[in-house]
């Protein structure tokens, strides 16, 4: 088919003017191949490919051709560009315009492309506006991070409760531990001086004076020229002749008789192994031997031997036969003479 020059709008046209062209599936054959276009500076003319003859032909001498009643046009591609081309269903919002087929499951498909950066699963839930979506993301992922950090916070002071809680039950234990302490150790110093008290008054049920009605007229230790050793060695209570004088504690006589200096002497040996000695008496009432009791009588007050009036003269020898004084022996066994 023979076609027209380009501009002549065919044989009918007046000479001058120009008709409208538009091209057809016949007339213009796909471009193949690579082809040069010259760099323009404001960056929009990059591609080696002219896209198409017909936008070229589009503008007139009266105004822009149009083709809107006219059979669509298929447009080639150069393999290289369209090999590098994006998928249209990759894309959302554009799924219809590419040629999508009806009744597709992609929720985004369709979608305005205000839509996009939208998840599948906020599509599902009826978000539209992916900046509405991004900033719901942004406020959920704040208070996600303000619940973390509020419930550290809530951990961190109910661990610091616990932990003030337990220093003072520690402090409020160490107290009563004080306490108790201090009440066990009065009450074992109670206890302590009870016992005393309780010993002493035993001793003192099974120790006696050795006699009555008396008065203490020379004490141990003292000086003077009456006593051949220069001392006094002994403890004397002065009473009336006949006086009963008793045994001071359970013992067994060992010696009974006359002792020179001593006047009428009497031995008595108690189950420690202590003597006790009673000088100067008017008669003796045992014998060798003889085993006594607490308070059982062993003789009378005299004024035999060397003496200057009638009183019990009492020595107290340890088992080893060292005399000690009579009046702290007795004290110690609870017995104040």
């Amino acid at each position: 088919m023979e076609t027209p020059a380009f501009g002549s709008g065919g044989a009918s046209q007046a000479p001058g003017t120009w008709g409208e062209w538009n091209p057809t599936e016949e007339s213009i054959q796909p471009v193949r191949g690579r082809h040069r276009v010259a760099k323009q500076r404001n960056g929009l003319a990059r591609s080696s490919t002219v896209l198409g003859v017909g936008v070229m032909a589009a503008v007139g001498a009266g105004g822009i051709a149009t083709a809107q009643d006219k059979p669509a046009v298929s447009i080639s591609l150069p393999d290289a560009i369209a090999d590098s081309l994006p998928d249209a269903k990759s894309l959302p919002g554009i799924g219809s315009l590419g040629g999508e087929e009806a009744g597709t499951t992609d929720p985004l498909a369709n979608a305005p492309l205000t839509s996009a950066g939208l998840t599948v699963t906020e599509a599902e839930q009826g978000a539209t506006d992916a900046g509405e979506a991004l900033r719901a993301r942004i406020i959920q992922q704040a208070e996600r991070q303000q619940a973390s950090a509020d419930a550290t916070q809530k951990a961190a002071a109910e661990d610091a409760a616990a932990e003030k809680a337990a220093s003072q039950a520690k402090a409020r234990l160490s107290d009563a531990e004080k306490k108790i302490e201090a009440a066990k150790k009065k009450a074992e110093a109670e206890a302590k001086i009870k016992a005393e008290q309780e010993r002493l008054a035993k001793l003192a049920a099974s120790y006696s004076l050795p006699t009555s009605s008396y008065t203490i007229t020379s004490t141990f230790g003292q000086s003077g020229s009456l006593w051949s050793s220069g001392y006094h060695t002994g403890l004397d209570f002065a009473a009336p002749t006949g006086t009963p004088i008793k045994a001071v504690h359970s013992g067994t006589v060992t010696s009974a008789g006359w002792s020179g200096s001593y006047g009428y002497r009497t031995v008595l040996e108690l189950e420690d192994g202590t003597e006790v000695w009673y000088a100067h008496q008017s008669s003796l009432a045992v014998s060798v031997g003889q085993k006594v009791s607490t308070g059982d009588v062993i003789g009378r007050v005299g004024a035999t031997g060397n003496v200057t009036g009638p009183h019990l003269h009492l020595e107290v020898h340890t088992a080893g036969g060292t005399g000690i004084d009579p009046m702290a022996w007795l004290q110690g066994k609870g017995i104040n003479p």
